[in-house]
Order: structure tokens, then sequence, then C-alpha cells
């Protein structure tokens, strides 16, 4: 029974580390997308803010370049955080109710246990009563 419950308990443990290991890829691929398109973005705006520079003073293009940089800079922060923060969030939804699960089949498996001690301590003191009575 023991070896059961630790199959069982590995299993779950197994599943849930294939679903971490699932969410982190995610995690990395959706991060590596948005890598990639807000470089994308800040270069098509390079490009044309450079081209607008060629007919602007160099003072308002480095001034119009730099807020630029500043406003992708924190549109990919505030992006990264809250994808984060949605993962972490899953993470935790997700181990609160392994955690249930796996508190629900221990209290399970001690019913289980406690009910088969008491019928082998029942089946004891059945055999000590009708040995005695034998004696």
């Amino acid at each position: 029974h023991e070896r059961e419950h630790d199959r069982e308990l590995s299993e779950l443990a197994a599943k849930h580390s294939e679903e971490m290991e699932k969410l982190r890829a995610e995690l990395k691929e959706e991060q590596r997308h948005l890598l990639d398109e807000l470089q994308q973005q800040m270069e098509a705006t390079h490009r044309a803010e450079h081209e607008q520079a060629q007919l602007q003073s160099q003072t308002l293009h480095n001034l119009e370049l730099e807020a630029l940089r500043l406003t992708l800079n924190n549109m990919h922060t505030s992006q990264l955080e809250l994808t984060q923060s949605n993962l972490r969030k899953e993470k935790e939804t997700a181990l609160m109710e392994l955690r249930e699960m796996l508190n629900d089949k221990r209290a399970q498996e001690v019913a289980i246990l406690q009910s088969r001690h008491q019928l082998e301590w029942e089946k004891i003191k059945e055999q000590c009563l009708k040995e005695k009575e034998d004696l």
C-alpha cells in the first residue's frame, strides 16, 4: 500500500514537474516572441526616426529617439511583468490544487489504514478470547 502511495505521489510529482516545464517553455517562447516583436518595433521606429532626423535638427531627433526608447522599454517591462505575474498565479493555483488533492488522498489512505487496523485489532481480540476460552 505504501509503495502504491509512493508511486502515486511520484506520478503526481512527475505530472506536476511536466506541467511546470511546459509552463516554463511557454513563458520562454512568449518572452522570446515579445522580445522579437519589440526589437522589430524598435528597429522600425529607429529607421523612421533616422529619416525624419535628416529633415529636422539633431537635438530634436535625439530627444524623440530617447522618448521612444524609454516608452518601448517601459512597455516591454510592463508586458514581461504581467506575463510573469500571470504565470506565478497559475503556478500557485496548480500547486494549491495539487496540495489539496494530495491531502485528500492522504486522508482517504489514513482512514483506510485506520479501518484495517481496527479490523485486525478486533480479530486479535477475538482470537485472544477464543484462546482464553480454549484454555
